[in-house]
């Protein structure tokens, strides 16, 4: 066991919750900003004794923690990081400098021959002294000098944290089991010293390796990203540069078999991309030329040539490795709660352990060395490790399961929200339906100067909406007209001053708020609504000139998405910006429950609030701009990952990375299958503390039996947490 890095994963491993707050002064002018990687920084206990320390150097003037790599960013005085390495040292940890922009390897983890031979051997002298003292043989030789060699070969690293921690006024397990141990020997419990340290050594490594999976879990997402790409030169000749020098707009080329380094655009070639690493989805989509391919999908066929549209660290697999990084560094509620009664805890036990060592023995006649003993039992229970991890591990396991699975989830917060979800609000194009409208008709009207098809292609060709793209593609105009005054309306339509005329091509509303619509207007609008065909209407000042009947499907999943998530008891809603009649008819195909149309983006907004003061718990469903209010207002804002809006991702608390709505029911179960291990976690954690406690009181209770009620609730807690990264647990 790497006692390094392993003496303290007991300790209350949230190394995965990462907190990465900041350091609230001011950063100086003309501070250097360094990344230090301390191998030994696994928990907030290891981040609460650096800060404390750093803050009182002069030169530093900010920093930011990353438990979950441990790393370390400072801003200090130009030419002290020397200052800073020292501070740490002092600390029992070594930092070493990371070069700028450079993560470097992380640390070792794996247990050395030489560290796991102590291990086995501090075991075997433990269990010879126990058993020396079980047959009563009171032989210094059997007892003493067997529990003494245990606990030197393997509690030096314990006792030195702990002496540190002493030192720095904090109470972690290092301090509390350091002070046990100690005291165990100072009344001649040796054996029971030994035991107890050999037991604690073993549960950290087991404990160790555990956590360590639900770590990996969470890195195994960069790790499908090549380090360098084929990348065309100035001179067209093929050169391999490192993913972090190629620019935006460079040509790569992609071999069958290898993995996208960049996000970019095919320019040359078709060929089907297993997008696992984004979508979760396994099953390889077929691209071609003009369509998007990510950094981290394996090109399962052809040779491709794309272009890349982004730089390595800002690629969309990046962009999520990130956003699951900034989610553990954002602590759940259960979390908050556990950890505020973790602080009131370890000191109130401590305090009842002093006067149970001194009350009894001054006031009841008690024994001095009993019930130093007893007070030693309780100061190994005071310590809160098993509660303090019952809730990172598992929410950090969930969300790393989440993003395995193709749902980004932004924040602990949102998934403990999920299970308290009693509705879903759905926008209809792009999120019910396909988001890729076809024109299916069109009538022009009589009295028009200029081709109906060249005018409404004009002004729905400077629109980036869906209606808008599928009227300029499918008139395909070979010659547009010049638009100018051009404005959009939200919810309504679009408008320009062409050929020096004033047009307006929307929707019903927006005409009829023009008073441009008028009844005799030859059109069967009534009729094609009910097909469930949107109608874009085309109108000068005169009034009106064409129509356009646009159609947009159900996707294939969304009517199984959505009865899964009535089958999970919550109610359904379109919000859409469509016609009464096109609403009804897709919020049918789809099964939703309510549907409400003809809706602005404020309406929209005010509808989820309206719903939120009836006590509802509500989520927001949306791909556009559009939709960027309501997803904001809602409880949840989920967003379409990949057919969606940067804007509304960044909006929204959770992304479903391949447009699946069949993912809302899966992060639904999630979250109710997180919020069931939470409860067993503290349950456990809680359960056997208080048992032990009583047992400590009433004498019963030995110092091994404490250490297996902490240690044992710890490891059991951090198995319990894995279950969640199993592939069923989200489904």
């Amino acid at each position: 066991m790497s006692h390094a890095h392993n003496d303290s994963s007991h300790c209350c491993a949230a190394e995965l919750t990462a907190d990465s707050s900041q350091d609230t002064r001011p950063l100086l002018a003309g501070h250097e900003k360094s990344t230090l990687r301390i191998e030994q920084m696994d928990c907030p206990t290891e981040e609460r004794l650096i800060r404390d320390r750093l803050q009182r150097n002069p030169h530093v003037s900010g920093l930011h923690f990353n438990l979950l790599e441990r790393l370390l960013q400072v801003h200090h005085a130009p030419g002290q990081l020397d200052s800073v390495v020292a501070d740490i040292g002092a600390l029992g940890m070594q930092a070493v400098p990371l070069r700028a922009g450079g993560g470097g390897p992380a640390m070792g983890e794996t247990t050395s021959k030489s560290e796991a031979s102590r291990l086995v051997a501090a075991g075997l002298l433990a269990a010879v002294a126990e058993g020396a003292e079980l047959m009563q043989a009171d032989s210094l030789l059997w007892t003493l000098l067997p529990a003494l060699l245990s606990v030197l070969l393997i509690g030096g690293p314990i006792i030195r944290k702990g002496w540190i921690a002493i030192i720095n006024r904090n109470l972690n397990i290092n301090a509390l089991m350091s002070i046990a141990v100690t005291g165990a020997f100072l009344i001649g419990h040796w054996p029971e010293a030994a035991m107890v340290t050999f037991l604690f050594a073993l549960a950290e490594l087991i404990e160790a390796r555990s956590l360590t999976r639900a770590r990996d879990a969470v890195r195994s997402l960069m790790v499908m990203t090549p380090e360098t790409a084929l990348v065309q030169q100035a001179d067209a000749s093929w050169q391999e540069q490192t993913v972090a020098e190629v620019a935006i707009g460079s040509l790569i080329r992609l071999a069958p078999g290898e993995r996208v380094a960049l996000d970019g655009e095919i320019v040359e070639g078709s060929s089907a991309f297993d997008q696992s690493s984004i979508t979760g989805e396994s099953l390889p989509v077929e691209l071609g030329v003009g369509e998007r391919i990510h950094a981290g999908s394996l090109n399962t066929s052809h040779e491709v040539l794309y272009r890349s549209t982004a730089l390595a660290d800002d690629s969309l697999l990046a962009r999520i490795m990130h956003r699951v990084q900034e989610a553990q560094a954002s602590q759940a509620p259960t979390q908050r709660f556990v950890d505020a009664f973790a602080r009131i805890y370890t000191p109130v036990v401590v305090v009842i352990a002093v006067l149970v060592a001194l009350l009894p023995p001054l006031f009841a006649g008690g024994n001095w060395l009993d019930w130093l003993y007893s007070a030693l039992v309780l100061l190994v229970i005071a310590c809160p490790c098993a509660l303090v991890i019952s809730t990172p591990v598992a929410v950090v396991s969930a969300l790393a399961q989440a993003a395995r699975s193709g749902i980004l989830i932004k924040g602990g917060v949102y998934l403990e929200q999920a299970r308290k979800l009693d509705m879903i609000a759905f926008d209809k194009t792009g999120t019910l339906t396909a988001g890729r409208p076809q024109l299916m008709q069109y009538q022009a009207l009589a009295g028009t100067s200029l081709p109906v098809e060249q005018l409404a292609a004009s002004l729905a060709a400077r629109s980036d909406h869906p209606v808008s793209h599928a009227i300029a593609t499918g008139l395909a105009q070979p010659q547009l007209l010049e638009v100018s005054k051009f404005a959009a309306s939200a919810g309504r339509g679009v408008q320009g001053v062409i050929d020096g005329r004033q047009y307006y091509l929307g929707n019903e509303r927006m005409l009829r708020e023009l008073q441009l619509l008028r009844e005799e207007d030859n059109m069967p609008l009534a009729e094609l609504q009910r097909q469930g065909l949107s109608v874009s209407l085309l109108a000068d000042d005169s009034g009106m000139q064409g129509w356009f009947a646009v159609q947009d499907p159900v996707k294939p999943t969304t009517a199984d998405a959505v009865r899964q998530l009535q089958q999970l008891g919550l109610q359904t809603l379109m919000l859409s910006g469509d016609n009464q009649r096109v609403a009804d008819s897709i919020g049918a195909a789809a099964g939703i429950g309510q549907v409400r149309a003809e809706l602005l983006p404020e309406d929209k907004l005010e509808m989820i609030g309206r719903l939120q003061q009836q006590g509802r718990t509500v989520a927001m469903v949306g791909d556009g701009i559009n939709d960027a209010p309501a997803l904001a207002r809602a409880d949840i804002g989920v967003a379409m990952g990949a057919a969606g809006t940067d804007t509304a991702v960044e909006t929204a608390d959770v992304a479903l990375m391949d447009d699946d709505l069949r993912k809302l029911p899966q992060l639904i179960r999630l979250s109710r299958r997180t919020a069931v291990i939470l409860q067993q976690n503290i349950s456990v954690a809680l359960g056997l503390k208080v048992v032990f406690l009583l047992l400590a009181f009433v004498g019963k209770a030995t110092m091994w039996m404490a250490v297996f009620a902490d240690a044992g609730a710890s490891l059991l807690v951090t198995l319990n947490s894995l279950r969640l990264l199993r592939k069923k647990a989200g489904k």
